[in-house]
């Protein structure tokens, strides 16, 4: 599956409901595994798109972010194989999709991962953690969320957010294929299962405070000194364009 919305891959209510026919066609074909990358050759994903929320229809607004829910729960509770070649930078919801796959290969080079949303004033959803505390240590989770930190390749590397380095895209995606080609002597069954038993804490907190979750995140974008801080960083990225 390649991610293809110029020019960063932001995740949009049209590309989020795309992603999530795309799982649904290959959770149906019973394919074995699926690759996640971009056709970008300097970003995965930028993550959410700010234009979503910034001045936001609630309708769609509220859309949004249930499709948002869907494609991780499809992505981080597949029963197929999953597995991210990382081509470019990864920040928010880009790290999110890659941290919701089984394994992640990382191009070298100026590139870094991780969620930043402090950064903005926005406070990560609880699955959007668990997702970090399901990837990497708790204390280092702890500290990269409340710092914002983005990691850069190596950096990642060595911490387990990112399982291997990659030297291009091709590497990636061949690495991805290593990766996959690890379970051809494993019962499919008992591979899927055991995946799905060690994300089920995860993906039962979701389920049962999905709605919770949606009204948090609407009052979130309602309120006006959040509607401030993206108007802020709208005007800043106006300004390096």
């Amino acid at each position: 599956m390649t991610l293809q919305r110029p020019p960063v891959n932001s995740l949009n209510l049209d590309l989020l409901k795309e992603m999530s026919k795309s799982l649904d066609e290959i959770a149906k074909n019973k394919s074995k595994a699926m690759i996640l990358t971009s056709a970008s050759p300097k970003v995965f994903s930028a993550g959410l798109d700010i234009m979503e929320m910034y001045k936001p229809d609630l309708k769609r607004v509220e859309e949004f972010w249930t499709t948002l829910q869907e494609v991780w729960f499809k992505l981080f509770g597949s029963n197929f194989i999953t597995a991210a070649a990382i081509n470019g930078h990864a920040p928010a919801g880009g790290c999110l999709l890659a941290m919701s796959c089984e394994y992640r290969v990382m191009t070298g080079g100026n590139f870094s991962i991780g969620l930043n949303e402090t950064a903005l004033g926005i406070v990560a959803p609880n699955w959007f953690m668990d997702t970090m505390t399901n990837t990497i240590p708790v204390r280092e989770a702890e500290y990269a969320l409340t710092t914002a930190r983005m990691f850069n390749v190596e950096e990642a590397l060595k911490v387990g957010l990112i399982d291997e380095v990659a030297t291009d895209k091709d590497d990636a995606i061949a690495k991805c294929k290593g990766f996959i080609g690890k379970f051809d002597r494993i019962p499919a069954l008992a591979r899927s299962i055991t995946k799905l038993k060690m994300r089920q804490a995860a993906i039962k907190r979701l389920q049962d405070g999905r709605r919770e979750d949606l009204n948090e995140f609407l009052q979130f974008v309602q309120n006006p000194k959040i509607q401030k801080s993206l108007e802020m960083y709208i005007q800043s990225l106006k300004k390096k364009a």
